[in-house]
């Protein structure tokens, strides 16, 4: 087996995690106000912060909250311990000690809840400070006095019949209320912002829902156009210089040239996948299987400018027709192959074609995402690695 180089394998951990986002209806049985909730920025000196998710008992009988497990000692948490009625109503509040230092945090809860098959996770992220800092360097993208961290915001996973939301502060950077409307919004894309208009020099709530569909596989765009006072403005400012992770570097992933600096939109994605929560063991036993001799094709070192030819043998080992319904590459430096439906026992290979040209030298990682129908392997990453002179 071909093995994925040590200095890189702790970039992996960047793209192989798709965050859980908010309002989310999990198995037809709950659906959760949110499961993301963000302080946006804090100082130390505010000591604890707390905040509540709501749940809703969408199924037809009582369910109940049996555990609540927190990723962190700097979270305690309470919740609903009754049984919620169908219909009802359930909470699950969460306090955490802002005792860790000036830093960004990003803690888990998991929740285990009567009637579904998995846990859901709920976060809690925000920025802790020691002293307050002026709006204008903490929302460095700008639409005239419109301020956003971000312009790329990460919905998370999305199966198919299902909705996901989220929300993210936005500022006004003026000194007068500032109203926020969206145009050209993406179908399945649902905005809406509180307070609105945002007062002079304060932050509001933008919230966001993106809809499932069968027409959207793996990682989609959903975009919107900020209208600020009336007026479609380009955005400005930038985003502040990140340290990569070690081995990050080596990662061939291409901004979105949609979005950015004189660009006038905002993209929103998420990446979309079947759900099989209502199938049966006994369905889940008998569909595909795809199985990949290797997952990780090494080039070796070649001189920037050479296409390489990478090749993956596939196999469905399942007992059902396999469809892979999309191929994600994290570079469009990469072909991506159409892949046709693959009988049980057949085979077949996938040929990738990466372009070197204009690289720098050193490592180079691809990451290829397939979206299947297989209930054991819905997806699967393939790797395309090696080094450039």
């Amino acid at each position: 087996m071909k093995i994925v180089p040590n200095r890189i394998l702790a970039a992996l951990l960047l793209f192989l995690s798709l965050g859980m986002q908010a309002q989310q209806r999990v198995e037809g049985v709950v659906e959760w106000d949110k499961t993301v909730h963000d302080f946006g920025d804090i100082l130390a000196s505010d000591g604890p912060v707390s905040c509540t998710f709501t749940l809703t008992n969408r199924s037809s009988k009582p369910i109940a909250i049996y555990n609540v497990i927190s990723s962190c000692g700097c979270t305690d948490v309470t919740w609903t311990r009754e049984p919620i009625p169908a219909g009802g109503k359930g909470t699950v509040k969460a306090t955490y000690s802002n005792d860790e230092g000036a830093y960004p945090f990003d803690k888990n809860l998991t929740v285990y809840v009567s009637s579904l098959s998995k846990p859901v996770i709920l976060k809690l992220r925000g920025s802790t400070h020691t002293k307050k800092q002026p709006l204008g360097e903490l929302y460095t993208w700008r639409f005239g006095d419109l301020g956003l961290k971000t312009l790329d915001v990460k919905v998370g996973n999305l199966s198919q019949g299902q909705q996901k939301s989220g929300e993210m502060l936005v500022a006004n950077l003026g000194g007068a209320p500032l109203k926020l409307e969206f145009s050209g919004v993406s179908a399945g894309l649902s905005l809406s912002v509180s307070p609105n208009p945002i007062p002079a020099g304060a932050t509001a709530t933008l919230a966001y829902t993106v809809d499932a569909d069968r027409s959207r596989w793996g990682k989609n765009y959903y975009y919107a156009t900020p209208v600020v006072n009336g007026k479609a403005l380009r955005a400005g400012g930038g985003a502040p210089a990140e340290k990569s992770a070690p081995g990050a570097e080596a990662m061939l992933s291409d901004p979105n040239p949609r979005l950015g600096a004189g660009k006038g939109e905002i993209g929103f994605w998420a990446f979309t996948r079947e759900d099989f929560n209502a199938w049966s063991a006994q369905q889940k036993a008998a569909g595909a299987n795809p199985l990949f001799e290797s997952s990780t094709f090494n080039f070796g070192k070649v001189k920037a400018g050479t296409r390489v030819r990478a090749t993956f043998a596939l196999t469905n080992k399942g007992k059902s027709d396999l469809t892979v319904y999309k191929i994600d590459s994290d570079s469009n430096r990469a072909s991506v192959p159409t892949v046709p439906p693959l009988a049980p026992g057949a085979k077949t290979t996938l040929e990738f074609t990466l372009d070197t040209a204009g690289l720098p030298a050193g490592e180079v990682l691809v990451l290829l995402t397939l979206t299947t129908d297989s209930p054991l392997r819905p997806l699967v990453n393939l790797y395309i690695t090696g080094f450039v002179n």
